[in-house]
């Protein structure tokens, strides 16, 4: 993905998920499921209404799992960075720098030790 682009999705990932976190979001899903249920005996409850409620819902749902998901490794590499920033910038242990890129195995094995050591 160019660079551009890649900046472009992940411009419109943090939009969507600051946007979709405010009280109007909540209010229009909410709007939604009370339409579902008002028009569900306009339509007697039939497949097709059906069909058309679970795929509208399907789609926005796997649509906003990608941006939320998106705008999270983003703030979690933005304060990982800043951590390692104020780590580097005290007399802090430095080999905590970096250790979020480590094998879960050796984080254990860590946590172990500084457990049993401390």
């Amino acid at each position: 993905m160019p660079q551009d682009e890649e900046y472009r999705f992940s411009r419109l990932a943090r939009e969507t998920s600051t946007q979709v976190g405010r009280p109007w979001a909540f209010a229009l899903a909410a709007g939604f499921v009370l339409l579902w249920l008002v028009s569900g005996p306009i339509f007697r409850f039939s497949d097709t209404w059906q069909l058309v409620m679970n795929t509208v819902s399907s789609i926005v749902t796997f649509l906003m799992v990608f941006l939320i998901q998106n705008a999270q490794n983003r703030d979690s590499t933005a304060l990982q960075l800043k951590l390692d920033e104020l780590i580097k910038a005290t007399n802090s242990r430095k080999d905590v720098i970096g250790i979020e890129d480590k094998p879960q195995p050796e984080l254990d094995s860590k946590k172990e030790r500084e457990s049993s050591s401390g």
